[in-house]
């Protein structure tokens, strides 16, 4: 089901002051795809998240799901939660301890006063397609945080939603487990053809899982597209450095020629990919550091070559994580582990036009 949301504004008030948490959102959310809403802590991520499912009010604004409108300040609609025909996976899982596993993912079934034999039906399928058949008599608070992670999942699962809603449901788990169940819920969320909105403050978790992603920013959407629209051909400086590392280093566009739009900066005269900003703008230069392409010596000649001298390394496994000092500007780049590279020696690197990505100063 595809989600719309027009308008929407939600304020608190602490402490004597007006807190905006969602300021005048719009925003639609395609049906049968992964939408991320990512942002850093405080943003509005989860705030919009629960105006979805209908845990907040909002104070203006328009939510349709499918078509039907759940909320309307106008029109006075307020639809309830269990009426909105979503699931729900929390932060913390929501696992009741007195309770085994398959008693977990029944409830919602067991409360609608469906038939025993449809039920126990329902829920060995579910737990089958999450991967934990045969731990239905298991307490649920003895499992591994990933296997309680997929009872949650089932559990929202079980009443066939056309919509699920994720409340950054990997940040209590250890990194490596984190990335394994990622990888689970990708090839879940594949096979069920739903939409799914997924709120995260994690970069990576955005870029591996979505095939949509919003960045919110003070209760606004700053921007949205695919991931490598966002991670490689971001429109906002915000966005750019957010969303991965990024050397942020000052411009001024001198000219468009051949397709290249052409900065100095601290760096020298670079071409760049092609934006359209007016001869003299001040702009900001993004380059990420995997496309820092060093080698030991200084080098000379046209095009975006630039001399630096290796100010620190840092071996991070992968690869080792440099700092250039190049004029006046410090860059990190990521180089293989078999570069020799030395603290101190001079090097120098070329810069592809099209990974130069700039956006407003």
């Amino acid at each position: 089901m595809e989600i719309r949301i027009q308008g929407v504004s939600k304020r608190y008030r602490s402490e004597g002051k007006t807190i905006i948490a969602l300021d005048d959102v719009n925003l639609t959310i395609p049906a049968n795809r992964i939408f991320t809403l990512l942002g850093p802590s405080g943003c509005g991520k989860t705030t919009l998240l629960r105006c979805i499912v209908g845990l907040e009010a909002p104070d203006t604004g328009e939510i349709r799901i499918g078509g039907q409108i759940v909320w309307s300040k106008e029109k006075n609609i307020s639809v309830p939660p269990e009426k909105r025909g979503l699931g729900m996976v929390f932060q913390t899982y929501a696992i009741w301890p007195h309770m085994n596993v398959f008693d977990n993912v029944a409830y919602p079934l067991q409360i609608r006063n469906l038939p025993r034999d449809e039920i126990r039906q329902k829920v060995e399928k579910t737990l089958h397609f999450v991967k934990l058949e045969g731990f239905e008599n298991r307490p649920a608070t003895k499992l591994s945080g990933g296997q309680q992670q997929r009872v949650a999942l089932a559990r929202a699962l079980i009443a066939e939603p056309k919509v699920i809603l994720f409340d950054e449901p990997l940040s209590n788990l250890d990194a490596k487990l984190r990335e394994e169940t990622r990888k689970e819920l990708k090839t879940f969320l594949g096979k069920l053809q739903i939409t799914a909105v997924y709120v995260t403050h994690d970069r990576v978790e955005a870029l591996a899982l979505s095939d949509s992603i919003a960045v919110m920013r003070a209760g606004k959407i700053v921007e949205t597209g695919t991931p490598q629209k966002i991670y490689f051909n971001a429109d906002h400086q915000f966005v750019a450095d957010f969303i991965g590392r990024a050397n942020l280093v000052k411009a001024i566009v001198v000219a468009q020629e051949n397709g290249h739009t052409m900065v100095d900066s601290g760096l020298g005269r670079l071409a760049c990919q092609h934006r359209d900003f007016p001869v003299g703008a001040d702009v900001t230069l993004c380059l990420r550091p995997e496309f820092i392409k060093i080698v030991r010596g200084e080098a000379a000649g046209a095009g975006n070559v630039v001399n630096g001298r290796v100010e620190s390394l840092v071996f991070v496994g992968e690869a080792y994580e440099a700092e250039i000092r190049a004029g006046n500007e410090l860059l990190l780049a990521k180089t293989h582990p078999d570069v020799p590279l030395k603290e101190g020696e001079p090097v120098s690197f070329s810069l592809d036009p099209e990974h130069c990505l700039l956006v407003a100063a």
